[in-house]
């Protein structure tokens, strides 16, 4: 039975943000977004999440999309750790059951930064093409983008639909291996929080203040949960080589490397992707007190 997309405005950790979430069975799977984008993202995923009676929650990233503004006086990352930290606490509060942290490029390195923290209730996580390895060629090639800069030189105010015309173009060229294929209401999801020269600005403002950050962002050794990585061979923004520090640090991680993939695998392959995602899940070890209890129940 397809489960309904319910949307609505959270609170966590002080920062009030759009969650679209489904309800259902399975462990909960909390899905974070990359930079410059929003929960919207994972529409094409928590669809078919919803058609197999999955439990997820999609969220805005402080800073990102429709949430609160992140504060000006202290790191970046920081943040989100807080606000992620929530949201897995809360998700665990709801179901009962330890969390999924799936995110994407910026999502995907807080997911691996909040795994390190032995506290939260987590049950693994999937970064996805993940911010913080190498060097930062992403940020570069977006202030590199051709139509991106004549917007900025532009000495009026422009209008939105020019200003999402050349946003989307700048996303097709830069996220997707096939940039051409990919489906207009996706463009259109993400331009929707581009609309001015000023967001386009404060994204850009965000994204130089995040950058001395991403350089060792990581504490592997410190991660203990079940952890699978996935990456686009053809990402132009987060080469894939950067997963060989993961598989190091972490080599029981699960490694899929998809085949003609640009950055953002829920949007290019969201059927490949999700079943990737929902065979990983299946595969999770039983919590230990789930296990306890099947033991004294059959006893």
């Amino acid at each position: 039975m397809q489960q309904p997309l319910i949307e609505y405005r959270l609170t966590l950790a002080g920062y009030d943000t759009r969650a679209l979430e489904l309800e259902g069975d399975g462990p909960p799977l909390l899905l974070l977004h990359g930079y410059a984008d929003s929960a919207d993202t994972w529409r094409s995923v928590l669809d078919r999440l919803g058609r197999a009676g999955r439990r997820a929650l999609a969220l805005d990233l402080p800073g990102f999309g429709t949430a609160t503004r992140l504060a000006r006086d202290e790191p970046i990352l920081p943040q989100h750790d807080r606000f992620v930290a929530a949201a897995v606490r809360h998700l665990h509060a709801e179901s009962g059951r330890d969390v999924v942290v799936v995110g994407n490029s910026l999502g995907g390195c807080s997911a691996l930064r909040v795994a390190a923290d032995a506290d939260l209730p987590l049950a693994a996580i999937v970064p996805v093409c993940p911010a913080g390895f190498d060097h930062p060629v992403w940020f570069s090639a977006i202030e590199a983008q051709p139509l991106l800069r004549h917007l900025l030189a532009a000495p009026v105010p422009l209008p939105e639909a020019v200003v999402r015309a050349a946003v989307g173009e700048g996303f097709r060229q830069l996220a997707f291996a096939h940039p051409r294929a990919a489906a207009q209401e996706v463009i259109g999801a993400f331009t929707a929080h581009h609309r001015t020269t000023r967001d386009l600005r404060r994204y850009l403002a965000t994204g130089r203040r995040m950058l001395p950050e991403l350089v060792d962002p990581f504490d592997l050794h410190a991660v203990t949960v079940p952890v699978m990585l996935v990456w686009g061979d053809r990402d132009r923004m987060v080469t894939h080589r950067g997963s060989r520090h993961v598989l190091e640090a972490l080599p029981e991680a699960r490694f899929e490397l998809l085949e003609g993939v640009g950055h953002c695998p829920q949007l290019e392959v969201p059927e490949q992707f999700s079943a990737l995602l929902l065979a990983f899940v299946d595969g999770l070890p039983v919590p230990r007190k789930t296990r306890r209890r099947s033991a004294s129940g059959s006893a």
